[in-house]
């Protein structure tokens, strides 16, 4: 029973020590000289004072900071020192349970808001001392952990941490070493996380060391990778240091930083890595010099990939191909051996088409031109489009030197040196050269041709159809030549400001010279002169014009002749003139020895004599009586008679005297007159004298007689009726059953045939 005992207890115990060795174990109880001297510092080349430690001292009597230590976890750090806005102890592993711990009693830190920019910070713990340096760089390692990277949180909260270090004793701010490498961003969970989601992008990803599982060896949901705090500083200089960390605005989901024990080092800086990741590698062939001087009667060896360059003790070292590069720098005998490190890599220069040839062509012969040297570009590269632009020198000194740059590379005109240099550069700066040899075109070229547009007016102004001229210009040249077409030899030779192929329109009116240039490739071959001459053909009577058919009739339509050629709309050619029987269009093309067109248009309209439909009389108004016609006709163009001799446009007659009429319409357009058309306009005397003299003795209505059905009734003032006839009877004497009635007024009624009444009065004079 006791060894079955013992065995159990046994193999317990050896579980229980085994899932305990999984997490990191904190020690809260360290005292701030301990956690600087005992676990972060591990140099003899600092002199460390003026140690303090604040944070929250729980009523459990645990701290928000500590000493950790890592029996065999995967955590990067065997031990090191923990600060955290939490009990130093909830740092420790597994993660399965939320650090979301502490008071607003608990204050914040003002450097620490300052140093990022923030505000409301609670929940400070702050570890700070002074220290001495015997070289010129300090740097220590660190893991900065967070409950907030959690779901979404990372796009928008995280808690702030600073490693804030000046001269001692200094009003001037306060430099924050915890930046992302290569520049001043601070690290923060907004700073660097993965993607969340759609809407929260990816930021400094690379320094996102992961999420924490539940077996993590710390109890934080997510983690930084090993990160490197590094300063400059003055040796034999008093300097304070603050490494401070603070919950921001809430004391919801604590953080922690974690710096690597014995990771404080006082080192020398020989420079910055030179990395192609980095873009600041060096170039191919270029010597990088590293320099590890301090102050001081001191003593250098040079290592290469970790081991010790043979004779390399100088305070510099010249380095020409890659590797990992350090020093140990003995300082004066004291024990201090202070180290530098610095990755260097080199990458090859670009590689150039050495020499290029660019051939030009010359507007005179002389030698001298204007060349487009970008056009050598591509070609100077050899396509790789991952080089930078290609700049232009006059000479190699100047290339090297980036001195003297051709300032206007697109019309750059040689001299008596017919070479140029290019200077390319790779993304990373990398420099090389490549030669440009300026040649003249001196190819044969075809005749240059002249070519001819007809105008339709006399402007002298027609378009071009450029494209047309290329086989001309091109037959029994080498195949891919390209053509293009400039308005002057400059714009030719130096490739600027071409016309297009397809409507080029003359700017010069009737004759001008454009100027085609031949390319192969970059390179001119030649350039022709193209004369274009301008024929207008204009001929005489060509404006449209409107003719008018009678109906039933046929008309000859034509121009003159003498064309070459005759097309009309009507399917006839061949001939100047045809005869129509039908109104509508008509059109005639016509063309001249030079192949010039011109188009002569008829609107046939047909025309017919009018129709007589009825006449509206407005008489009996002494002389100002009207006439209205209502007519139908086809074309619509008459004019109007009421005695066939004087005519007039409108179909109304005013101011027309009592009497009979024939009225006539006739045709504007030579059709022909309507048959005449009886019209009678009456009216009525307004007295008569019946004293047997012979002069108005009878009262009557002229012209009443054309209307034998008409009536007229008179009446005297009483209305008593006293004479009345027809409209084919004789007038009234003034008698009533043979007895003369007095003078006075007297009233009729007249009743036309038409159905008309007319009623008024007239005197009877004695």
């Amino acid at each position: 029973m006791k060894y079955w005992k013992c065995g159990f207890f046994c193999i317990f115990f050896c579980l229980a020590q085994s899932v305990w060795s999984q997490y990191i174990q904190v020690d809260d109880t360290y005292s701030a000289q301990q956690l600087v001297q005992d676990v972060l510092i591990d140099s003899p080349c600092a002199n460390v004072s003026n140690f303090s430690v604040t944070g929250d001292a729980f009523s459990s009597g645990s701290n928000s900071y500590g000493y950790f230590t890592n029996p065999s976890s995967p955590f990067p750090f065997a031990n090191g020192v923990v600060l955290s806005t939490a009990r130093a102890t909830r740092s420790a592993g597994p993660n399965d349970n939320l650090v979301d711990e502490g008071s607003t009693a608990w204050g914040g830190d003002n450097d620490l808001e300052q140093a990022l920019g923030i505000g409301g910070t609670v929940n400070a713990t702050v570890l700070e001392f002074d220290f001495t340096p015997l070289t010129s760089q300090i740097s220590f390692d660190y893991i900065f952990a967070s409950e907030e990277y959690s779901g979404s949180a990372p796009c928008q909260y995280s808690d702030g941490f600073a490693f804030l270090l000046k001269p001692a004793g200094s009003s001037a701010p306060y430099q924050n070493l915890a930046v992302l490498p290569n520049s001043s961003t601070p690290v923060l969970v907004t700073s660097v996380h993965p993607q969340i989601g759609s809407s929260c992008p990816a930021i400094n990803e690379q320094y996102f060391g992961g999420f924490n599982q539940q077996n993590s060896p710390i109890n934080f949901n997510g983690q930084t990778v090993v990160l490197t705090a590094k300063g400059n500083v003055v040796p034999g200089t008093l300097y304070h240091i603050k490494l401070v960390i603070a919950d921001e605005q809430n004391i919801r989901y604590d953080s922690a930083i974690f710096l690597g024990g014995g990771s404080f080092q006082v080192g020398t800086d020989i420079g910055p890595d030179r990395l192609v990741a980095t873009n600041n590698p060096v170039c191919e062939g270029e010597t990088y010099v590293l320099d590890a001087t301090e102050p001081g009667n001191n003593t250098y060896q040079w290592f290469k990939n970790n081991t010790a360059i043979p004779g390399a003790t100088a305070s510099t070292y010249s380095v020409v191909d890659s590797g990992t590069y350090s020093v140990n720098v003995n300082l004066g005998g004291n024990g201090c051996i202070a180290s530098g490190e610095a990755v260097i890599e080199f990458t090859p220069k670009p590689v150039l088409n050495d020499p290029t040839v660019l051939v030009q062509c010359d507007d005179n012969n002389d030698g001298i031109t204007t060349y487009n040297l970008t056009k050598a570009d591509n070609i100077v590269k050899m396509g790789n489009t991952s080089l930078g632009n290609v700049v232009y020198y006059k000479t190699l000194t100047d290339a090297q030197n980036e001195v003297n740059q051709i300032p206007n590379p697109t019309t750059y005109q040689n001299t008596a040196s017919n070479q140029v240099v290019a200077r390319v550069e790779n993304s990373f700066g990398c420099p090389a050269f490549a030669t440009v040899n300026l040649q003249i075109a001196n190819n044969s070229l075809p005749n240059s041709p002249t070519y001819y547009a007809c105008d339709a007016d006399t402007d002298g102004l027609s378009s071009f159809t450029l494209s047309d001229v290329d086989n001309d210009v091109t037959t029994g040249l080498p195949s891919g030549i390209v053509v293009q077409y400039y308005l002057t030899m400059a714009d030719a030779i130096s490739g600027t400001n071409a016309i297009s192929i397809n409507t080029f329109q003359n700017t010069t009116p009737f004759q001008q010279i454009v100027y085609a240039t031949l390319t192969n490739g970059p390179d001119c071959y030649g350039i022709i002169r193209i004369t274009l001459i301008v024929r207008p053909f204009v001929p005489a009577g060509f404006d449209p014009e409107t003719i008018y058919i009678c109906s039933g009739n046929a008309i000859t339509i034509g121009v003159a002749n003498g064309f070459s050629s005759y097309q009309w709309t009507s399917g006839q050619t061949g001939v100047n003139q045809i005869s129509v029987t039908s109104p509508g269009t008509y059109s005639v093309t016509v063309s001249n020895v030079n192949g010039c067109f011109a188009t002569k248009q008829f609107t046939v309209l047909e025309s017919g004599i009018a129709t007589v439909d009825s006449v509206t009389v407005n008489d009996f108004t002494g002389d100002n009586n009207t006439v209205l016609v209502h007519y139908s006709g086809i074309g619509g163009n008459y004019e109007f008679s009421l005695d066939g001799q004087l005519y007039q446009s409108s179909p109304v007659f005013t101011n027309v005297a009592p009497g009979q009429y024939l009225l006539y319409i006739r045709d504007n357009n030579g059709c022909g007159i309507s048959p005449p058309y009886p019209v009678t306009v009456m009216d009525y005397p307004r007295f008569f004298t019946p004293n047997a003299d012979g002069f108005n003795d009878v009262w009557e209505i002229k012209n009443l007689n054309s209307q034998p059905n008409a009536s007229v009734n008179i009446f005297d003032r009483y209305g008593k009726l006293v004479y009345s006839f027809k409209g084919n009877g004789a007038g009234w004497n003034g008698r009533l059953n043979n007895i003369d009635l007095p003078s006075d007024d007297y009233w009729f009624t007249i009743s036309l045939e038409n159905g008309r009444t007319v009623k008024s009065h007239f005197s009877l004079k004695r």
